[in-house]
């Protein structure tokens, strides 16, 4: 007799929960040796098909272990276009057959996705992650900030260093403006790139 795995073994290495095994050796897709186990060499067979056909006779390949082929060539198509939805990116992908995997690859990468997504959700709440429009309202208040802050700096000083050198305060304030200005116009308004990291 040949060896078997475990039922928890085979429904691992098919990428598939140990209750759909079950659930297929009741209804007889599967079949068990004496001993309980199963024979490895059916991970990947079509009982998931027989089962996804059961389960939607109008969807046969769902829960298939065997890729989607297509007889498309594989588009290199952006995977989301611009002003497009995931819904519909997902769907172009789908239909074009540019997208070739298992069931078990596709349940791994909706995990994972899962799984940044909720890491994204936690850093934003804990606040160590923060919205785009956010970051750039704050960092414009900021720089109108020292904007200001830079134009009303003649008009404090002035007087006072025109006092230090014995010039007319009106004459000073008036230059200084005219420099501060002139520095503020060559620096144009700021700009944030928040794509570009230095390493």
């Amino acid at each position: 007799m040949p060896a078997g795995i475990s039922l928890r073994e085979f429904a691992r290495r098919d990428g598939c929960s140990d209750t759909l095994v079950r659930k297929a050796l009741k209804a007889n897709r599967l079949k068990a040796f004496e001993d309980g186990s199963l024979d490895p060499a059916l991970v990947g067979t079509a009982w998931r098909e027989a089962n996804a056909k059961g389960a939607n006779p109008a969807n046969p390949s769902a829960n298939s272990s065997h890729p989607v082929r297509s007889s498309q060539p594989v588009r290199s198509e952006p995977v989301i276009s611009d002003g497009e939805s995931l819904q519909d990116a997902a769907k172009r992908l789908a239909d074009s057959g540019a997208v070739k995997m298992t069931y078990a690859e596709a349940l791994e990468k909706k995990e994972t996705y899962l799984a940044l997504l909720r890491q994204l959700e936690y850093e934003q709440k804990s606040g160590a992650l923060v919205e785009f429009d956010t970051a750039q309202a704050i960092l414009f208040e900021e720089f109108r900030a020292q904007r200001d802050a830079w134009l009303n700096w003649p008009t404090r000083v002035g007087p006072l260093l025109a006092a230090d050198l014995g010039l007319e305060a009106d004459k000073v304030t008036e230059a200084l403006t005219a420099y501060v200005h002139k520095q503020i116009t060559d620096l144009g308004e700021p700009e944030a790139n928040f794509t570009e990291r230095e390493g």
